[in-house]
């Protein structure tokens, strides 16, 4: 698919909708509004590649609406999801790791709005606003928190608790309530949940099978929603 109005930006958009985002929830509104008139903003569609991984670093974003798949390619071209960004958060910031260029490609799983400033502001905002810089690496330590958890689980766990767990963690940082359960907000294929376990497609399909008829999940196409949280929990700590 191809970005939406890829050469137009966005309207003007209002301080407001950063004022309760970290790293800017400690700034005052003029601050923010000059941080604004600094970004770009524009939607894409879902499906989509915000930037790619080996790029030149030349930006940095925020996921204002939406959901990113943060997406490696490993020596033998196979990709593998590391990780899911909900709305609100930082990505692209190759910067607070010392980096010029991006870890990982970042792929759109729903359609989205992002902002985007040159990543020659990054050094000014570290230096001019209060919470900029310790917000960013907060971020950074709950995503490498999460990547560590998740090299302990394929090290140490079966892959029926590898699964549980990655479920768990799905619908605690997206999950949508529904009247029956709690929905994973955002496309997602079986074959991103064997990417995200480190299992095979066959594997994560047979369990979802499985536990659909004990009543824990429900799955349909590119939707997943947990029906018994509570099993799944008992599941991933057997």
């Amino acid at each position: 698919m191809n970005e939406i109005s890829p050469r137009k930006t966005l309207p003007r958009l209002d301080e407001s909708l950063l004022t309760h985002l970290p790293p800017f929830s400690k700034l005052e509104r003029r601050d923010i509004h000059v941080i604004l008139d600094q970004a770009t903003s524009r939607r894409y569609e879902e499906g989509v590649a915000i930037f790619d991984e080996g790029a030149s670093a030349d930006r940095f974003f925020m996921l204002l609406d939406g959901y990113v798949r943060v997406v490696r390619i490993t020596p033998t071209g196979e990709q593998v999801t590391a990780l899911h960004i909900p709305a609100g958060q930082l990505l692209g910031i190759a910067k607070a790791l010392g980096r010029d260029t991006y870890p990982a490609t970042a792929m759109t799983a729903t359609d989205s709005i992002v902002l985007s400033w040159p990543t020659r502001l990054w050094d000014a905002y570290v230096d001019s606003y209060e919470g900029f810089s310790t917000e960013t690496y907060k971020t950074v330590g709950n995503r490498l928190g999460e990547m560590n958890n998740r090299i302990v689980e394929m090290a140490t766990q079966q892959v029926e608790q590898r699964v549980a767990n990655a479920l768990l963690r799905l619908i605690n940082q997206t999950g949508r309530k529904v009247s029956d359960g709690i929905e994973i907000d955002f496309p997602i294929t079986r074959q991103d949940l064997s990417e995200l376990t480190a299992t095979t497609l066959h594997t994560v399909s047979r369990l979802l099978s499985a536990w659909e008829k004990r009543g824990l999940v429900q799955s349909r196409r590119k939707r997943i929603k947990v029906t018994d949280p509570h099993a799944l929990v008992e599941i991933s700590q057997a």
